[in-house]
């Protein structure tokens, strides 16, 4: 799996154990804002998730993958490629780093840097697209460091639990050949 493997993390599929932990992040309603969940999520439905996150990328149109340190087979993040279109050579990306002791030590950037790699080089994607919250300050610092480029801002796009709407970036990297 040297495709998935960078120096300090390494990117995996899901697994079965990753149950406790998938239900841990998708439940946290702190990061309910980031990733446009509204309700929880029961053990039964995302069990019922692993069971079916073999499908192929093609099949499923998005692949989750578990970021682990080196040594270690437990995940402390999760980075998505979502909505593959295969016709158009694109997909988003989305990243989250579990816990704030494992953030800020380039784990978010080597999982990024290995994804891009992945999509560019094994999927043949052309483009790769990020949706980041004006206000993410961290998110847009590490997806303009890999030269994603804004292209555009969606106005009042998101509602905060405070009930007020935030503007969304939209963040775009062409690979060009």
């Amino acid at each position: 799996m040297v495709t998935l493997t960078g120096n300090k993390i390494y990117l995996r599929a899901l697994e079965p154990e990753d149950l406790e932990f998938i239900y841990k992040i998708e439940n946290n309603e702190a990061l309910w804002e980031v990733s446009y969940t509204q309700t929880p999520y029961s053990r039964f439905l995302i069990r019922q998730y692993l069971e079916n996150a073999h499908q192929d990328i093609y099949e499923a149109k998005q692949l989750r993958l578990a970021i682990c340190l080196n040594g270690s087979a437990d995940a402390i993040g999760l980075i998505d490629l979502f909505d593959f279109d295969p016709a158009n050579a694109r997909a988003g990306v989305g990243i989250i780093i579990a816990d704030d002791e494992s953030r800020g030590k380039g784990l978010g950037r080597e999982a990024l840097e290995l994804v891009i790699r992945y999509a560019f080089n094994t999927l043949h994607l052309h483009q790769l697209y990020a949706n980041i919250d004006v206000g993410n300050v961290a998110s847009t610092t590490l997806f303009t460091n890999f030269g994603f480029k804004i292209v555009g801002i969606k106005k009042a796009w998101n509602r905060r639990p405070d009930g007020i709407f935030s503007d969304e970036a939209l963040y775009q990297l062409i690979h060009n050949i």
